[in-house]
This record gives structure tokens, sequence and C-alpha cells, in this order.
């Protein structure tokens, strides 16, 4: 074993280099120092090679031995994954917090689901069966809400010589042995290792066709995000990135959740540990964590391990992906990805780019945002991993690297105000800066399951937004008096769009999720107030008269007052614009 062990001979933060060190690979996890602390080899010369620690390097001497493993940094996959908390490398938080409580202990070793405890488990093949790479051999009931299928790994297959039969095992319990063409045996576990960096196969990607519906207007009506996409969030402090991650997190039709908290405070990450097992899921009507896998890696924690925590959540989702579920990651934030990346090249002393960033950004990027996508899986299934990155440029400049760099490689960037979120005006993405780049293509399904006129709405309330926006700068010259009244209207029209469609209340029970249903009649009724309003100033009828105070009133609060399991209102709101024009226009007759 001598070849397989080195010695430390530099230390510099994570980043320690070793000598004796030629029989190593790259990429390899290691053990490092008497701690046993968790690494991984990123280059190697000749017998020096220089590893990333995961852990705390403090206490760590000159002289120390690092420890092959002979494995890539993997991640162990099976039962137990959802409704957990994990740190940045699958380490279980809480039972980090039962051997060591409120600190990381080093040294612990590379922990991860519990082993130990037993499922209940259904076999669904028999002897003589053929099996190839991704098909389903058994199945557990991980939650209420997943239900979890026990896969055959990658690069396996083989005839089934034995199966268990249905009961309850542990994760090491094998469950089916497989005879390959070699005529080797091949067991099969519940659980599964699979190296983070490394994305798992499919069968064939597909094409986009169908939104992840959010419940949240402005995103679903104006900046729709695809399952199988990706998009950015980027905003200074306070713009409210990580509330608008929670939303899509809470509310998104995606069947699993990955929140991955990279670098952020720790208090944010408690907030989400405290709402989210308190949240009903709107389709099942079971507790929210049910369906969600939360990893944690706080702005105190390891640095390495930010680095790596957004690979493993990557992973996960696309293990559940293969299963054959809409998996959507919320990484909060690659900003603080990207800075971990920074901190350890310059330890690394690689040349840096533009503002101290490593040359490779963008291709870490690419690499990361590429694994999003709709599939065929090796089974036959379909499945997609969505990716929402929210992004920090420092002072809301959208013109720094990550930003522009992350804007290249997603297809909706919906970019955060602060004089939106200044003035209470929340999500306050704003619609001039953003876009979504999957309109187009799911335009067919918008018309098929929403209305056939619901990208025609779509596109008249954008245009009035932008009108308004050069309405704004001759107002702000001389006043809205000077105005001729079609454009003074297109002013109220505009204001009742931002602050009763656009504006949406977290808090509020029937505000905080919107099914796509109530989105288009209340589109479609500043629509329907707009085409009478605009007839009305046509025929010479002036402002004054057309904006009663009371119906715009009421067409502002609708998003209240009309409950989203009751859309009957909106019939009634329709009616009182008829008829308040039609009187109006009996008069001016």
């Amino acid at each position: 074993m001598a070849e397989n062990k080195g010695i430390i001979s530099m230390i510099n933060g994570p980043v320690i280099r070793g000598r004796n060190m030629r029989a190593f690979r790259m990429r390899e996890m290691v053990m490092v120092g008497k701690d046993r602390l968790i690494g991984e080899v990123i280059s190697i010369d000749g017998d020096k090679a220089t590893i990333q620690v995961y852990e705390e390097t403090e206490g760590l001497k000159i002289g120390e031995e690092i420890i092959s493993t002979g494995r890539p940094l993997s991640l162990r996959l099976g039962p137990g994954i959802i409704g957990s908390i994990f740190d940045g490398i699958e380490r279980p938080l809480d039972a980090i917090n039962r051997m060591s409580p409120g600190y990381l202990p080093k040294g612990i070793g590379l922990i991860s689901i519990d082993e130990e405890k037993e499922w209940e488990v259904s076999l669904l093949v028999s002897t003589g069966q053929k099996l190839g790479p991704g098909q389903v051999f058994g199945q557990v009931q991980e939650t209420g809400s997943v239900m979890h299928r026990l896969m055959v790994p990658p690069g396996i297959s083989g005839t089934v010589v034995s199966v268990v039969p249905d009961g309850r095992y542990d994760l090491n319990q094998v469950l089916v042995v497989l005879r390959d063409d070699n005529g080797r045996e091949v067991p099969l576990k519940m659980m599964q290792e699979w190296p983070v960096r490394t994305p798992r196969p499919v069968m064939k990607r597909k094409p986009i066709d169908r939104p992840l519906i959010t419940g949240q207007r402005i995103l679903d009506m104006f900046f729709p995000i695809a399952k199988g996409g990706t998009a950015a969030i980027p905003g200074g402090f306070g713009t409210g990135k990580t509330m608008t991650q929670h939303q899509l997190a809470k509310w998104s039709d995606a069947d699993i959740i990955v929140y991955v908290g990279c670098g952020e405070r720790g208090n944010e990450m408690t907030e989400v540990l405290e709402d989210f097992p308190a949240l009903i899921d709107p389709r099942t009507k079971r507790s929210l964590m049910e369906r969600t896998v939360l990893i944690a890696n706080t702005s105190n924690m390891p640095v390495a391990a930010r680095e790596a925590s957004i690979y493993t959540g990557i992973t996960l989702a696309e293990y559940y992906r293969d299963m054959g579920y809409h998996v959507a990651i919320m990484a909060d934030s690659t900003s603080r990805w990207a800075e971990a990346l920074r901190e350890i090249s310059g330890r690394l002393e690689e040349m840096p780019a533009e503002e101290g960033y490593p040359a490779y950004l963008p291709t870490r990027l690419a690499e990361f945002y590429e694994r999003a996508g709709m599939v065929e899986t090796l089974n036959g299934q379909e499945g997609s991993v969505t990716i929402i990155g929210a992004v920090s440029p420092p002072g809301g400049d959208f013109s720094e690297p990550v930003t522009q760099n992350t804007k290249r490689f997603v297809g909706a960037f919906l970019a955060l105000d602060r004089r939106l979120a200044h003035a209470r005006h929340f999500p306050a993405i704003n619609w001039l800066s953003s876009y979504s780049g999957y309109m187009d293509r799911l335009a067919d399904w918008y018309k098929e399951n929403a209305a056939s006129d619901v990208v025609d709405l779509r596109a008249q309330a954008l245009r009035l937004l932008h009108e308004e926006t050069k309405l704004l700068e001759i107002v702000k010259l001389v006043g809205e008096d000077v105005l001729p009244d079609d454009q003074r209207l297109i002013l109220e029209i505009a204001r009742l769009l931002k602050n009763g469609f656009m504006s949406q209340n977290a808090y509020h029970s029937e505000d905080t999720y919107v099914p796509l249903s109530k989105q288009y009649l209340m589109l479609k009724t500043i629509s329907h107030l707009y085409s009478r309003a605009y007839k009305a100033v046509r025929k010479g009828i002036p402002i004054s008269r057309i904006r009663d105070d009371k119906l715009f009133d009421r067409i502002l609060r609708m998003k209240y007052t009309i409950p989203n399991d009751d859309l009957s209102g909106f019939d009634g709101i329709n009616r009182e614009i008829d008829r308040f024009y039609d009187e109006l226009d009996a008069v001016y007759a």
C-alpha cells in the first residue's frame, strides 16, 4: 500500500499539495491527514499533486499522510434522500448534529444516507428476465408523495438469476443478482454510487414543449420557464432572489425539488427548514418536504464544499429524473459558488481573468446549466431537470462576469430591480430587462391548455408596458396633463397591469399561488377593460369620465377578492365593465 500513500508538502487553506502521488488519479477522492479529511485530487504533476479539501484544515501538518480511496468523489443514491438536508458533499446534517451538536466536526468521513434503516421493498422482476441499464427492478414508497424506483445502474446489464421476496431490507441487502454476458454475477442493491462531476446518461434528449407552472403570474404569463429549461434570477442585495426561489420551490409543478443553499446566510436556510415542513403541497395535499431535498452549504462552511455543492445537487436531480420524475433544482446562489472557484483558483496561483475569476468560469457555468433538459431515460420514461440559478452581482451590476456568462447559457433571464423592491413591488422582476427564450416553443401548449388568445394577450400587455415606459419619460418633463387621452389611458392600464397583475403577495392565501386559469382571466379582464375604454376614447369621451375609480379599484383588487377555486366573479366584473361603458356611450351618443 506504500505506493497509494502520499505525503503532505504544502497547506494553503483548503488547498494542499502532496508528494509521492504518482499512483493517484485526477478527480480521485482521498483521505487527508490523521483526521482523514475528505479531499479530491484536482491536478497531478509527476509525483506531485494538488488536492482541495472539503473540510476545515486547521491543525493539519506537513508530513501527514494522504490516503487513496481508488474512486472519484461520488454520491450514494437510494431511498432516504427525499426530505433530508445535506451539506455540500451529501453528508446528512441531522445525523452530524446528533454526533456533534452545534457544529461540523472534522474527520467524520463520507457518511451519507442511512444504510441501516429498513425499507419496505416490492420487487418487480423474476428469474430469467433480462435487464438493461436504467431498468426498474423494484420500488420503495420513500415518502407519501414519492415512489422511489430502484434502477439497474448505468453500464450494467444481464439476466436475473435470483430475486429476494418482497419485504423489509436495508440499503446494503442484495435484492437481485444478474449474470452478465461474461458469466459474472452482479449484485443489485437499493443503493448505487455515482461520481458528482459526471452527468448521468440518458437515452436521448427531447425537445422542450411545456412550461414549468409556478403559480407566479409574471412568470407563467410573461416570462415562462420551460420544464427541462434553465433560468437565472439576478439581483442585488434585498431584491428578493431568495424569496422568489422559495416561491418557485414551494409552488412549481415539478415532482421533486432540490434546493441548494450555496454560500448563503444560515438564517435563510433556517427559514426554509422552518417553512417547508409546514407548507402543504397544492397537488398532493401533503407536506412539501415529502418531495424536497435540501443541500445547505452556508457561508460559514468550508469553501471547497461550496464548490462541490451544486454538483451534488444536480446529481441528485438527475437520479430522480432517471426514475421518470420532473425535477427542479434551485441554486442559491451561483455567485457564491463562483466566488468559491475564485478563492480556490487564487490559492492554486492560477492566472486570474476578469475581476479575478478563473479563466474557466464560463466553462464551469456551461457544464452546470447544460445538465438541464427534457429527456427519455434509459428505461424509456420521460423525465426532466429544470435549473433555476440565482445570481448575486455585487452592487446589482449586471455587467460583472458571473451575470454576463450566465446570461449566455440560460433560456430565461429574470432580472430583479432594486427600485421595484424598494417600492414593495414583488416579485421585483423588471419587465424591460427580463426575457424568456421559451415563449415561441411553448405557444402551442398555452393555446391548447390555457386559451387560444393567451399569447396575443401577453403580447398586448407587454406592448402597453413598453409604451408606458416611453410615456413616463415625457411625463417627467412636461407632466401627464399634456398627453392625449389615448396615451393617458395607456398609463392607467399599465398601472393596473403592474399593481393588479404583476405584483403578487407571497403572504396572502389567495395570491401566493395562482392557477393558470385565474391568471388568464385576470389578464383577459384587464384587456377587456382596455378595449372598452379605448373605444370610448376614440369617441371623444374625456379620460376623466372613462376612468371610474370604483371600477378600476375592483379590477385592481380582483386577485384578492376572487377565490382561486371559484372564478365566477370574473363574469360579474366583465358585466360591470360592459354596463359602465354602455351607459357612458349612451350619454355621449
